[in-house]
């Protein structure tokens, strides 16, 4: 996704609270520094799994920035335990991973545990904007089963063409071409026409961010 320059000027997160999870105080400055300057303002800073639970027991938030520990796994972990064991509306927040590497396995996992997009460190300031912009505008269904609950896997048909970060099936790129794109930021929503069970989406429309002019 190509972004405007005119919706950039017109977009902002002033309104947007925001979880921000980086093990390092070198990542989460960077995030922070990020996204303060896309306007926002409720920030909540975590450098631990445990603040993040605590943050998301108290506050309702808006927006996640989860780094995905792709070595543990907390991160994935994390998102897993967001998607099914927390109350709404918390339960259905959007969910931006970052990683060091998205090869194959992590963008795998990035996708089933419940999160919109994996995108790659270093990160870039832009390519951030992109995926929140596309994230609060997309309205992808939530899907809750036995095997999966999250954003559903697909994208929607009737999207624009161009530098698109992800088609439906039909369009379907192969995960190991989708590591190759790492540094312009991986889709985690992908997967077959149905469910993992068969069940159809339900009609649950992502709660959309408070992004204000």
């Amino acid at each position: 996704m190509a972004l405007d320059p005119k919706s950039r000027a017109r977009f902002n997160l002033s309104k947007t609270v925001v979880l921000l999870f980086d093990p390092t105080p070198l990542g989460l400055a960077i995030l922070a520094q990020i996204l303060a300057g896309f306007g926002a303002r409720k920030i909540h800073r975590c450098s631990t799994i445990e603040e993040a639970k605590q943050v998301v027991a108290e506050f309702e938030i808006d927006l996640m920035v989860i780094d995905a520990m792709a070595e543990s796994g907390e991160g994935y972990e994390f998102v897993r335990w967001l998607r099914q064991n927390v109350p709404e509306p918390n339960r259905h927040t959007p969910v931006l991973l970052t990683a060091a590497h998205t090869k194959a396995s992590d963008v795998a996992s990035a996708r089933d545990c419940g999160s919109h997009f994996i995108v790659a460190k270093p990160l870039a300031p832009i390519v951030v904007l992109e995926r929140i912009i596309w994230i609060a505008k997309e309205g992808r269904a939530f899907v809750l089963s036995d095997e999966y609950v999250g954003p559903d896997r697909r994208f929607a048909k009737n999207e624009p063409a161009g530098d698109h970060p992800r088609r439906r099936r039909e369009d379907q790129i192969e995960l190991q071409a989708e590591a190759a794109e790492s540094a312009e930021g991986t889709p985690a929503g992908a997967a077959p026409e149905a469910s993992p069970d068969g069940e159809a989406p339900l009609p649950f429309i992502d709660r959309p961010l408070k992004a204000a002019s």
